[in-house]
């Protein structure tokens, strides 16, 4: 999402290192003047020196995504400055895994009373051996 805002007003990044903002300016595509928050957390976590090296050094096409990691992880940053999205990541896989001991309790619970309902129905034994409930058939052709 490249903008075209060189010639109205400086972009974020030069807003906020109160630069003047020229057209070869390798923050402006990426860092917008209606964003600044973007800027200033990419700035805090990483500084505008090492943000412009990085961008100089990766290719052209690369560099919209590269400036989108670097502001994900600089908000992750600022909220956890230990661990930053690693915390995040490692939060939603502890719950991940809760949820999924929740749901083999559930279908441990729905199979046993499924079992306990076929027995009381006089259905005899039920077959859960391929994911599927397979009930006698009381009908024989």
């Amino acid at each position: 999402m490249m903008t075209s805002s060189y010639s109205n007003s400086p972009c974020a990044a030069c807003k906020f290192l109160r630069r003047k903002c020229n057209q070869d300016c390798i923050f402006a595509p990426y860092f917008p003047p209606e964003e600044p928050h973007k800027f200033a957390n990419v700035h805090k976590v990483f500084g505008a020196s090492n943000v412009s090296k990085l961008l100089n050094e990766v290719l052209p096409h690369q560099r919209e995504d590269t400036v989108n990691s670097l502001a994900y992880e600089a908000e992750a940053r600022i909220k956890d400055p230990v661990y930053g999205c690693v915390g995040f990541i490692s939060g939603l896989q502890r719950q991940l895994l809760g949820l999924q001991k929740e749901l083999d309790a559930t279908n441990a619970d729905l199979i046993q009373f499924t079992i306990q309902g076929s027995s009381s129905l006089g259905l005899g034994h039920v077959d859960y051996s391929n994911g599927f409930y397979n009930y006698p058939s009381n009908f024989e052709q």
